[in-house]
């Protein structure tokens, strides 16, 4: 019998939140360094479930209260082999190169700040994850005005110019 559940993970005011999937207990060490080296300034929680041997909850971070909620999330999931990052200070698109980039990293199911709901099935052998919802649906298709406010916003965070 497989069961299907509905996650919701805790993203913390001016926080992000990326979730992905990896495949060895070394992941913790090198998501940390893949953070500290891209982005110095960032403060974050990092929580990876191992899903051999002593199938633990594994995690790292500089900032205590980002470590907890990374590691709530990951029991909330309870699934093998997935990484919860919590961070704050930056943004996902300044560190996801260095994450893909580690070796150990399978995949990433999303990369947000908004609310996100992990989709994770059960078997008699364990969760597994699925995928996500993040944020919410469309309301619509961008015009003119929207089209000239997005521009805006890349170019004055800096992203285009």
């Amino acid at each position: 019998m497989l069961e299907l559940l509905s996650m919701r993970m805790e993203v913390p005011e001016e926080a992000n939140i990326i979730v992905g999937q990896s495949h060895f207990i070394k992941t913790v060490e090198d998501l940390y360094e893949a953070v500290v080296t891209t982005a110095p300034q960032a403060k974050f929680g990092l929580a990876f479930n191992e899903s051999s041997g002593a199938c633990l909850i594994r995690s790292e971070g500089n900032d205590p209260a980002l470590r907890e909620t990374a590691i709530r999330n990951a029991q909330a999931m309870a699934a093998g082999h997935v990484f919860v990052l919590i961070i704050q200070n930056a943004y996902p698109i300044n560190i996801l190169h260095a994450i893909r980039n580690v070796p150990e990293v399978c995949s990433i199911f999303c990369a947000t700040a908004n609310p996100v709901e992990v989709i994770v099935a059960r078997s008699e052998q364990g969760r597994g994850v699925l995928g996500v919802i993040d944020g919410s649906s469309p309301l619509g298709v961008e015009g003119e005005t929207e089209v000239t406010w997005r521009h805006d916003l890349l170019r004055r965070i800096g992203y285009k110019r």
